[in-house]
């Protein structure tokens, strides 16, 4: 009969361990995926991108965009999926940042094709006389000497070949921390003075919570450029790894958001522009990238607390109004254009 109640008593006491425990709904991480095809036609007609031996970056950017919007949508449908280059016309660097901030994007992916400049070569092709003179007076005398003859000309340079993931520099991170503030969650609502009072973007308290959210998006955007390059390894693109470009990439910095831009080949190498040209390839890029946003999302899902205990009460963060109300509407996904 002890035995029954220990028993009895032990289920009831582990029941109640357990129930204290409640398993947090996991929510939703990404709201808006916003897809940025390079280059585009000029309002004259011309090519904007780097040129192969019959095809162009801009066209290809936006084929290979296009199918990475289809597949995106087909397996995340829950995910708005926001184009900034929805045909072949140009679109300026400065709207296409602008396109994404104002659809408060949680990710940017930029799609490239790469291109190496064209050999310089040097070739000795003879020489030339050429007379001078030393001293001056009755002791000036003439002298000659040879002097070489070279011909430049240039050759396309077709050996370089794979795929490299950039994201914004380091030393580019004060633009970024700018246009986070600037183009902060709160910011964009409709009456936000009413909601959250007068605010000041140049705060020391408010610089402060945009670095911190600018640090948090490079680690994203390191995070999911390395996953780009996993998967284009695992289909068997020589993967040339994620990187910081030195020279400043405008679309990456002034977004708000994790960014990253995904050069998908050599246009100059033949193999591969006939690769980023087909249907295959393109679709195969398609594929790999989306692939890289699952693991994306499961590591951001990996991020969110597996439980919390009932009982227990979560602190209040010692922040100003304005401070807490910020770090809110920053943090949180952005459901309103979810719903538009």
């Amino acid at each position: 009969m002890m035995k029954k109640m220990f028993l009895v008593f032990s289920l009831i006491t582990l029941s109640a361990i357990l129930t204290s425990f409640t398993p947090i709904k996991k929510q939703q991480v990404l709201h808006t995926v916003i897809i940025d095809a390079g280059h585009g036609i000029m309002p004259g007609g011309g090519h904007n991108g780097a040129k192969g031996t019959y095809s162009y970056e801009d066209d290809i950017c936006l084929a290979v965009a296009k199918k990475l919007v289809v597949q995106l949508k087909k397996e995340f449908p829950e995910i708005s999926i926001i184009e900034t280059r929805p045909t072949e016309n140009i679109v300026a660097l400065k709207e296409r940042a602008n396109i994404a901030n104002r659809n408060r994007g949680d990710l940017f992916i930029s799609i490239h094709v790469n291109a190496m400049p064209e050999i310089q070569h040097r070739d000795l092709v003879g020489h030339r006389t050429e007379v001078y003179f030393t001293g001056k007076g009755k002791k000036k005398k003439k002298h000659t000497r040879k002097i070489p003859q070279y011909r430049y000309y240039t050759t396309p340079n077709t050996t370089a070949k794979g795929t490299q993931t950039y994201i914004w520099g380091v030393h580019k991170a004060e633009d970024k921390e700018i246009a986070v503030r600037e183009n902060a969650s709160m910011l964009t609502e409709e009456n936000y003075e009413e909601k959250y009072g007068s605010i000041d973007v140049n705060s020391p308290e408010f610089v402060a919570l945009a670095l911190v959210k600018t640090q948090q998006f490079g680690k994203r955007s390191a995070m999911l450029s390395h996953m780009v390059e996993e998967q284009f390894s695992k289909v068997g693109r020589i993967s040339g790894g994620s990187k910081q470009r030195q020279v400043g990439i405008w679309v990456l910095q002034a977004t708000a958001m994790p960014s990253i831009l995904v050069e998908t080949g050599f246009i100059t190498n033949p193999q591969e522009e006939a690769y980023l040209n087909s249907e295959d390839g393109q679709q195969e890029i398609a594929v790999s990238v989306t692939g890289a946003l699952h693991s994306y999302v499961s590591w951001l899902e990996k991020k969110q607390t597996p439980v919390v205990n009932s009982t227990s009460q979560v602190p209040v963060q010692p922040l100003s109004k304005m401070a807490y109300k910020y770090s809110e509407a920053v943090e949180q996904n952005k459901k309103r254009s979810v719903a538009k």
